[in-house]
């Protein structure tokens, strides 16, 4: 077996060999020997914020004269190239490691350095030219760049959400309008229960999610605070306050985000509530979004046993070994990423309360479930959409048989016969296993054409004028 070539580098512990192709470094590799957890690695939109990150402080640094102009653009260059996604697989430290991120940033370190020296004409390692510490780190500390990292990430990660959200919400609008004068069965309790449309059902659906949306929305507003320019504890060591306006003023500009200097420094490093928030309203979300796919599982129970009211897309064979049969794949698949969400958060929780005086070590925990879950939840929210909700169909007699079978339209005889009366009708509708409309005639109650009227579906799913 052929041995790969390495090169020495040297850090404050001593020395180790590193791949010499590799653009990261010692660190790097000491990161890869300490923490063989998960086999996880970090988000590409965290990847690409650590570089945008990098990017602002090297042009901040550069226009305050504290940076060279041949430095700084070999940084820029580098920082570019891994906004692109070019080198994200030098990216290699575990999600689950040293607190705070101390491993990934120095990782980002490294490889935007080593990239920058080739840029320069120079081998990768030459820290005599450019350091990783002292020319690409210039003015920073992981606990102030890891936590904005994050959330830059998470601010493009939930524009992404809402345009797809907000495409789901329309398909079942869409879907809404299509079924709006299909009569169904309400059922609460998992019994008969007062009619509804299928339009209306629809319609819940989509606001439920359109309420998870905005509610999601509100609350990333509060990721828009950044603490870059609090340094390690927050006080600004090693930097100054035209630093800390200038490298927030280039993030704005490198990312469109309406981001601003958090109003107090130390909150922002001691505390993680925001991230929390957000995970929040994502779980949340999650809870609409597993109440919906459950129902769709649900109503297209059967074909022939269950309710069978909605036709889901046919996707794939499902059964080994029962011929013919198809399962509601997407809603189940929706199920269980809501519940990784539901899980997700709880982690999040747990880190977020496990901060300790100037830091929350506990970080990469936060920023590998947090990230994970807007994944993903847009993935799955247009796969729901496109694989799913555009292609449900009625069986419109299906419906109608069960909403004349239902007892639930008893309640609207309230006002013409009471409500007792009415009981007795389903207790003998059940004993003779008559419809409750067979009941009510025979008994003489009400005519036909007072039933008729009663029960047509204007009254039965709308509230009168």
């Amino acid at each position: 077996m052929k041995k790969k070539k390495t090169r020495m580098e040297k850090d404050s512990l001593g020395t180790r060999p590193v791949p010499a192709a590799a653009y990261y470094g010692i660190e790097t590799v000491r990161a890869l020997e300490n923490f063989p957890v998960s086999g996880l690695g970090f988000h590409p939109d965290f990847i690409w914020a650590l570089a945008v990150i990098k990017k602002a402080c090297a042009l901040s640094n550069r226009s305050l004269g504290r940076l060279d102009s041949r430095r700084a653009g070999a940084i820029v260059k580098a920082c570019n190239e891994v906004m692109a996604g070019i080198h994200n697989g030098e990216f290699v430290t575990d999600a689950l490691q040293s607190g705070a991120g101390v491993s990934i940033h120095m990782n980002a370190n490294e490889v935007i350095t080593n990239r920058a020296l080739e840029i320069l004409g120079r081998k990768k390692g030459d820290h005599v030219s450019l350091h990783s510490h002292d020319h690409v780190n210039m003015g920073q500390s992981t606990n102030d760049v890891i936590p904005t990292a994050l959330r830059l990430a998470a601010l493009k990660l939930s524009g992404e959400f809402r345009l797809v959200s907000q495409a789901l919400e329309r398909a079942l609008m869409e879907k809404a309008r299509e079924f709006r004068k299909i009569v169904k069965a309400g059922r609460t309790h998992l019994q008969d229960a007062a009619p509804i449309t299928m339009g209306q059902e629809f319609s819940g659906w989509a606001v439920q999610l359109q309420k998870g949306r905005q509610r999601l929305e509100l609350l990333a507003r509060g990721l828009l605070e950044l603490g870059i320019g609090g340094s390690a504890v927050g006080t600004g060591l090693n930097t100054s306050l035209r630093y800390t306006q200038a490298v927030v003023r280039n993030l704005k500009k490198l990312t469109g985000f309406p981001v601003k200097r958090a109003r107090n420094l130390f909150a922002v490093m001691q505390n993680d509530a925001d991230f929390a928030a957000v995970s929040g309203a994502l779980r949340d979300y999650s809870l609409s979004m597993i109440q919906i796919a459950n129902d769709l599982r649900l109503l297209s129970s059967g074909p022939n046993t269950g309710l069978g009211e909605i036709r889901l897309p046919a996707l794939q064979p499902g059964s080994s070994i029962m011929p013919g049969k198809v399962n509601p794949v997407i809603p189940e698949v929706t199920v269980q990423v809501g519940f990784q969400v539901i899980g997700n958060d709880t982690a999040i929780a747990f880190a977020a309360a496990s901060g300790e005086c100037e830091l929350n070590v506990m970080r990469p925990v936060i920023i590998h479930n947090l990230l994970q879950s807007f994944e993903i939840l847009k993935n799955t929210l247009r796969i729901l959409r496109t694989r799913c909700v555009e292609g449900i169909r009625v069986d419109r007699e299906k419906c109608r048989q069960h909403a004349e079978n239902s007892f639930g339209i008893a309640a609207a005889l309230n006002p013409y016969i009471g409500y007792s009366k009415a009981a007795e009708c389903v207790q003998e509708a059940l004993r003779k296993k008559q419809t409750l409309r067979q009941v009510i005639l025979s008994k003489g109650l009400l005519s036909e054409k007072e039933l008729a009227r009663i029960l047509s579906p204007g009254n039965l799913t709308r509230p009168s004028k």
